[in-house]
């Protein structure tokens, strides 16, 4: 006999509030319906009534996480149809910042992860490495989380020779506390246990249904917006991050060796950063409807921007990763015992007022 069973809004291994009704025979989950709008705030809406500058920092608000990609990424959209070419100093320090917040991103995830296993410890030297990078955007945005950095243009902060050399200071110092925790995570047999094979995502589940991040390459497909080339990222070189086993161990895996990358890629940028101006003059108002794509740390994010000349914006879309990834969580569900549900949830990493906005 089948039962419904609640999962959420409100549970105590989940930091956002995702609610699925999971149908049951005995402890075994047949379905799963997902009930989404707890935390829906409008905020593309307010392109109707805030200009275009006012914009940057309300698009900031969709995820404080991945906030400084979503004022990226939006800026995009506006230089592309205003033809504004950013200085080259400015897309630098714009992907160094979007890579510190991938860092501080994976690094909350890992300790919520390790908190739905038990692992108090684990969680505490999470987050104890995740202030260091709180610190280092505190130091050189002058914020921990919504740093604000990006404007139409450019940026509104530039980094001192000195600060550069801290930042790889940093850097190398994140290395060597996340070589401490990685045996932890890669040998313990709690982890493994409640992890491989659980929650599986094929590669062609994934890719018919459309994950996106971690959630994708996890499962063996090796797309990442980064490859692209937007802004300095076609400076560095670098590769996805790509494991094949599909599970929530894969998906664990695929973030903690992201850690790793964004510390070589801080570096690279570093090395190769040139001097200049960190932002260009805007003179007019947007017209035309443009895409851009950028890579959270849980995926690809996509914004739609139309304009028709005027001061407000006609039209701002904003598909987030989680949106992406939710359909393909349904599908790992089904099979799987109730007491693995919130460690696949976690797996996806979900983020519901980004998807929700």
């Amino acid at each position: 006999m089948a039962t419904i069973v609640p999962f959420g809004p409100q549970h105590p291994v989940l930091p956002e509030p995702l609610h699925l009704k999971l149908v049951l025979e005995d402890e075994i989950v047949k379905e799963a319906l997902p009930t989404l709008g707890y935390v829906h705030r409008g905020l593309e809406t307010l392109a109707s009534i805030r200009d275009m500058d006012q914009m940057v920092q309300i698009v900031e608000r969709v995820c404080g996480i991945c906030s400084c990609i979503h004022a990226h990424t939006y800026c995009m959209c506006i230089e592309g149809l205003m033809g504004i070419e950013v200085p080259q100093r400015a897309d630098f320090l714009r992907v160094i910042w979007s890579e510190l917040h991938r860092m501080h991103s994976h690094l909350l995830w890992l300790g919520l992860l390790a908190d739905a296993f038990g692992m108090e410890s684990m969680f505490m030297h999470a987050w104890r490495i995740r202030e260091r990078v709180m610190d280092v955007m505190e130091a050189t945005a002058g914020n921990r989380v919504i740093i604000s950095v990006n404007k139409i243009g450019g940026v509104r902060r530039d980094m001192s020779p000195d600060q550069l050399r801290w930042v790889v200071q940093v850097a190398d110092e994140l290395e060597q506390e996340l070589d401490k925790i990685k045996a932890v995570l890669t040998n313990d047999y709690t982890v493994k246990k409640r992890t491989v094979g659980v929650g599986v995502l094929t590669n062609q589940q994934a890719y018919e249904l459309g994950a996106a991040g971690p959630q994708l390459r996890g499962s063996g497909v090796a797309q990442d917006m980064r490859m692209t080339g937007y802004g300095a990222y076609k400076y560095i070189d670098f590769a996805p991050v790509v494991e094949k086993d599909g599970d929530s161990w894969a998906r664990t895996m695929v973030r903690f060796r992201e850690l790793y990358q964004s510390i070589d890629i801080v570096r690279q940028l570093i090395a190769k950063i040139p001097d200049g101006e960190i932002a260009a003059k805007v003179k007019g108002k947007p017209t035309g409807e443009i895409v851009c794509r950028s890579e959270q740390p849980r995926g690809e994010l996509m914004y739609y921007v139309r304009a028709t000349g005027d001061k407000y914006l006609d039209r701002v879309r904003i598909r987030t990763p989680t949106f992406a990834n939710v359909p393909p969580l349904l599908a790992m569900l089904p099979g799987c015992e109730m007491a693995d549900v919130p460690i696949i949830a976690l797996s996806i990493d979900p983020c519901i007022s980004c998807t929700e906005r």
